[in-house]
């Protein structure tokens, strides 16, 4: 075998930090060869991110490699000066991050930010820039590139910002691409067209891939060989059939067979409806011209029934831009809608915001993103009481603090958390104070927005287990908006499908799970669990 494109060896990690220095890396160790794909995995804090950094050096200064060394193309660039390094980022080594939204810059249009990549390293400017800006476009797959050179990022979808992301990192033909987490908050449809995106790239550029993940589903369709890193150090590396197919270590078992399992909570059929939306529409005007006059309309709801009783949960499934976030804000009339929405059997459609407050601690939300929906400037103590002081300010002292320990109880941390801030809880725990918030005010209507897509597998199970848990316990209707059909199988007894703004099918969780009627439901189905399937029949095996 030819020498590696990257070799890794031995290479170790470590942060200064208040208390000392803490180990992230130590004793990684693996290849890359020209034109394959190689998989680092593990659950969140496993050292995989910061092991690809390391590659490029794009760690903060409070990093030291104690140990190790990165050799690409026979050059060392572990310890390298920025000359250096320079030339090699973006030019011969690429990345996507995870996060589009925060990897792309908001106030700078598409054909400004890949154009930017064209002139720093090859020095295209002008109609030759713009001619090959379109040509990246259309390799990866944006449809008429012309009219999207002058967008923004948010005038984008998820699945078309990632494909920007990786026209940028392909801008300069690299020799290897890391992909740091690349699908992971994209829904079954969009993740499985970047894969094949990728893999067709792949192949007609001869280029190598270090692919992070914690996805195994992805690593068995990407990856031919798979490092699993736990704890900073890699506990498993081979073939990747090989090792999905005999698993030797118990944390690749573990990794395995991690998912969320089990049935959704049985409420009561006779229950309350808590929640009912008929006919709701969410329509945004389009304006146009010096007058900015109303030419027409984006439904994003375009007429959706729904109801929700004590101690039930309707999952709202589809793909990214299908409104079912849109339909959640609007129950809530965080969205000014259409159509009548009842709460309890009242009427709150017409409520203006004084009169809604009343009932703002009973109907509460969960966010899809733990990191961006917490204040890093409070503690996690004063995060939890926000509701407290906004709907029982005349709390204090002891009773305020016992208030915001049981919650914290409740999702299963522990009081003392209540003084240290977000950075310093790992996401699972990050979505754990995040239901704690919203559970503080022992609402009787919540909606979870994505809850559990940006975490590990193992971690998904945990928070669905909760949430079950914390229905059996207090009754809660839930509006449960995902695009990970598994766990919304895993929670949901009722599913509604959706599909720009309307309903494509809706009935028992069950029957559209096992009998989807309409062909987006099936490909719906076929894409979330052709993967699980053949993990599935791995770990059996």
């Amino acid at each position: 075998m030819s020498a590696p494109l990257l070799s890794v060896g031995n290479l170790g990690v470590a942060f200064r930090g208040e208390h000392g220095e803490v180990t992230a890396v130590e004793g990684a160790s693996f290849d890359v060869q020209a034109g394959e794909t190689v998989a680092l995995v593990g659950e969140s804090g496993s050292g995989k991110s910061v092991t690809a950094l390391s590659v490029l050096g794009l760690l903060p200064k409070s990093a030291r490699h104690p140990a190790g060394s990165i050799v690409f193309k026979g050059e060392q660039l572990l310890g390298a000066g920025e000359t250096v390094l320079r030339r090699v980022r973006g030019n011969e080594i690429s990345i996507v991050f995870q996060e589009p939204m925060t990897s792309l810059n908001p106030l700078h249009t598409i054909e400004k930010q890949i154009g930017e990549i064209l002139a720093v390293h090859k020095g295209l400017e002008g109609p030759a820039a713009r001619a090959r800006i379109l040509e990246l476009l259309g390799q990866v797959g944006i449809r008429d590139p012309e009219t999207r050179l002058a967008s923004y990022p948010h005038q984008l979808s998820g699945g078309q910002r990632q494909r920007v992301m990786i026209a940028m990192a392909l801008a300069n033909e690299p020799d290897l691409l890391i992909a740091d987490e690349p699908t992971t908050a994209l829904d079954v449809t969009v993740q499985a067209q970047i894969l094949e995106l990728l893999k067709r790239l792949q192949a007609e550029q001869g280029l190598a891939i270090l692919l992070i993940t914690h996805d195994l589903g992805i690593v068995r369709k990407m990856a031919q060989r798979v490092n699993v890193m736990q704890g900073g150090r890699i506990v498993e590396q081979g073939e990747t059939a090989k090792v999905f197919d005999a698993p030797q270590h118990p944390y690749t078992r573990h990794l395995l067979a991690a998912e969320p399992k089990g049935m959704p909570h049985a409420g009561e059929d006779d229950a309350p409806v808590v929640i009912a939306g008929e006919d709701v529409k969410v329509w945004f005007p389009i304006k146009r011209g010096v007058m900015r006059r109303t030419v027409g309309h984006i439904k994003a709801v375009d007429g959706i029934d729904i109801s929700v009783r004590a101690g039930r949960t309707v999952g709202v499934v589809g793909e990214s831009g299908s409104g079912k976030t849109t339909l959640g804000l609007a129950l809530l009339r965080l969205l000014p809608s259409q159509g009548p929405i009842s709460y309890l059997g009242k009427r709150i459609d017409g409520l203006g915001l004084a009169d809604m407050r009343p009932l703002r601690a009973e109907m509460q939300i969960v966010f899809q993103d733990p990191y961006g929906a917490l204040s890093p400037r409070m503690t996690v103590g004063d995060i939890v009481a926000e509701g407290l002081d906004v709907h029982f300010a005349k709390l204090k002292g002891e009773e305020r603090r016992q208030r915001i320990a049981d919650a914290l109880t409740e999702v299963g941390l522990e009081a003392h958390m209540a003084d240290r801030y977000p950075h310093e809880f790992s996401g699972g725990q990050r979505q754990r104070i995040a239901i704690a918030r919203a559970m503080i005010l022992k609402p009787k209507l919540v909606v979870l927005d994505e809850p559990t897509s940006a975490l590990d597998m193992s971690v998904q199970a945990q928070i669905v287990d909760l949430l079950r848990d914390l229905q059996r316990r207090h009754g809660l209707a839930y509006v449960f908006i995902s695009h990970d059909l598994k766990v919304v199988r895993a929670l949901a007894d009722h599913v509604i499908v959706m599909k720009d703004g309307k309903v494509v099918e809706t009935g028992p969780a069950d029957d559209v799970f096992d009998r989807p009627q309409t062909d987006y439901t099936r490909a719906l189905m076929a894409a979330a669990f052709e993967l699980e399937a053949r993990n599935v029949e791995s770990v059996s095996t």
